[in-house]
């Protein structure tokens, strides 16, 4: 069978309802549709309604009245309760509709895999539209509306453009996808993947074996979905598989990328992150490997990211793109002074975005020192003069700039993973980029006088961004500071989803300035709410019995006849780190049992303060014990 012969993409506007399902009618192998919404986790709808009934009530799909799902369902919580739990389901006409095919469920008539149509969706409730994707929809309408009328009233300095010439704004966003594959149930030291990546062993390494296979036929299943893929490859990550007797790879653990172009409609981009996923794992699936998108799935090595791009440009009434980012001179100035406000509303605002960028256990198990991931709000713009062009993968969020192709210069914002909600973190970085722009243009300052004000140094005055921070970097934070240095200068990194949303309460003027679009309150608590159960749940009931079994697993394995003074302090501090640990004796309850006793009665605080101990000392525990096990012999 031909690939080709199968429909991969509806194009959104391609055709009208005639059109689609005179299409439908040409592919009968095509037998289900699944409306996908997306809730405020980012977890997206899946059901199979027969195709039949698509033909029979094709208009009933568009209006939120004809199909329904309940709070149980979705993660609303606080908004979709049990005794309000209906929730519509919309179809989105504006978007792509993707064909989700099963290769293991052929129809007989066709000879083809049974598909199933995935049109993207509104969910909504009694009291309006609460998803996801109407979110970043809403936001976007808003961030338009007012960035037009900021840009009409002041201009743009630094830029020269008739902004009575421009037809519309256009918000050009991209994301990538890391994510590590491997060989089922085979475990691979976690020492060995972090030599290896010591020693850059796999970063842009080539490809063998079914993993080359997989991600070739990943790249070009992308390209029929429409996603135009621009490049797979190998990342830091990984170690070198082994060959078995009959010649197949075994051991395979690696971790690769995937990248596609950006689009001019960031509901597009998040539409298709989601698909993009799909085909990933599918494909690898197919080929006998595991994926797993979790941005720290293995401890002590390189997680997994998903660096979200966005830029804002414009068009003209001559169809001519202009990028807003841009100066005249690219070679004098690094930015306009829409650029500039652009990233200082993002760091300014950035305490109570965050919350919503690494909302889990797993995204911050990934933002930690030493594995090219980013710790604290402090940007870089590509040098130290706009002359010398530059990459600082230390910093959260970077400029990203080429004089040979203005057209792309945007922000990549570092912090974000696989499963954080693409829809809600670019309405969150409008938004904030909205409010720093209104500050630029509105003040009247050169590009010259906000980059000063974005260079600022901590006690330095400033008019928008706070006195006793500094923003910017063009050197290695984790190598240029220490800790301390980087708390003081750039903020303090939370350690726990806990801290992490304490700063919606420390931070009321930012939070108050994030939600004056479309992202309300409501959403923010219902969000807010979701996490925290979430973050509880699993820490008492994942990550306090897995620590268990390892403190277990830390067994005496000198004897009194084979022994050494050496081993036996060891083993004394080791022992001693266990019942710390994971044993209650009649003086004092282990942290894990204080853990607990705190999630018991909901103090947060002391659970999220212990879960910091926790970690550390499990972290020392496992560090003794491999010294220790590997001089018992």
């Amino acid at each position: 069978m031909v690939k080709e012969d199968l429909v991969y993409v509806i194009p959104a506007g391609q055709y009208g309802k005639e059109g689609v399902l005179a299409l439908l009618e040409q592919h009968p192998e095509i037998k289900f549709v699944s409306l996908v919404g997306v809730d405020l986790a980012g977890n997206d709808t899946d059901e199979k309604i027969p195709i039949s009934t698509f033909f029979d009530d094709y208009d009933d799909f568009f209006n939120a009245t004809a199909f329904q799902t309940d709070g149980s369902s979705v993660v609303l919580p606080g908004i979709a309760t049990l005794s309000n739990a209906r929730v519509d389901i919309k179809a989105d006409p504006g978007v792509n509709w993707f064909v989700d095919y099963n290769d293991g469920n052929i129809d007989y008539a066709t000879g083809k895999p049974v598909g199933t149509l995935r049109i993207p969706s509104f969910l909504r409730h009694a009291t309006g539209y609460i998803d996801s994707r109407s979110i970043l929809r809403n936001t976007l309408n808003y961030v338009n509306d007012e960035l037009l009328a900021v840009i009409k009233k002041y201009g743009v300095k630094g830029l020269t453009i008739n902004t009575d010439d421009i037809e519309k704004i256009v918000f050009t966003t991209a994301t990538e996808l890391e994510f590590w594959v491997k060989t089922p149930s085979q475990e691979v030291a976690t020492r060995s993947l972090s030599v290896t990546q010591k020693l850059q062993e796999s970063y842009w390494q080539r490809t063998h074996g079914v993993v080359r296979t997989a991600l070739e036929q990943a790249v070009e299943r992308l390209r029929l979905y429409g996603l135009e893929p621009e490049m797979g490859h190998k990342e830091v990550g990984g170690i070198k598989a082994q060959i078995d007797d009959s010649g197949n790879l075994i051991y395979v653990l690696e971790q690769l990328e995937i990248d596609w172009k950006y689009t001019g409609d960031p509901v597009q981009t998040a539409d298709n992150e989601i698909q993009a996923r799909v085909i990933v794992r599918e494909v690898f699936r197919e080929n006998g490997l595991e994926v797993t998108f979790q941005a720290k799935p293995i401890q002590g090595v390189a997680g997994s990211g998903e660096h979200t791009h966005i830029g804002i440009g414009a068009i003209m009434k001559n169809g001519k793109f202009v990028n807003l980012y841009n100066p005249d001179d690219m070679s004098q100035e690094f930015l306009s002074a829409l650029g500039y406000g652009a990233i200082m509303g993002i760091l300014k605002h950035y305490e109570v975005i965050n919350p919503f960028v690494s909302s889990t256990n797993d995204a911050l198990n990934r933002l930690k020192p030493g594995f090219e991931a980013p710790v604290c709000i402090v940007t870089a713009l590509g040098g130290e003069t706009p002359a010398v062009q530059s990459r600082n993968r230390s910093v959260l969020i970077g400029l990203i700039r080429n004089t040979m192709k203005p057209a792309a210069t945007r922000f990549e914002l570092r912090a974000p993973n696989a499963f954080t909600n693409t829809y809600i973190a670019i309405s969150l970085l409008y938004i904030a980029a909205l409010d720093g722009i209104k500050y630029a243009l509105s003040s009247g300052k050169t590009p010259a006088e906000l980059c000063a004000e974005l260079s600022k140094k901590p006690g330095d005055d400033a008019d928008y961004l706070e006195k006793d921070r500094a923003y910017r970097s063009e050197v290695d934070v984790f190598e240029a500071f220490t800790d301390e240095e980087r708390a003081d200068m750039f903020g303090k990194a939370p350690k726990t989803v806990w801290e992490n949303f304490k700063a919606l309460d420390e931070y009321p003027e930012k939070l108050a300035e994030i939600t004056k679009g479309a992202f309300e309150k409501r959403f923010v608590e219902s969000f807010k709410l979701g996490a925290l159960t979430r973050w509880a749940l699993e820490l008492q009931y994942r990550i306090i019995p897995d620590n268990l079994e390892k403190v277990i697993a830390c067994k005496q394995l000198h004897t009194e006849a084979d022994s050494n003074p050496l081993e036996v302090e060891r083993w004394k501090i080791i022992n001693t780190l266990r019942t710390e640990l994971g044993r209650d004796t009649e003086k004092n309850l282990s942290i894990f049992s204080k853990i607990k006793k705190a999630l018991a009665v909901k103090d947060y605080d002391t659970a999220s303060d212990l879960m910091v101990i926790m970690n550390d000392k499990m972290d020392e525990l496992l560090n003794l014990y491999y010294e220790y096990s590997h001089n018992a012999f």
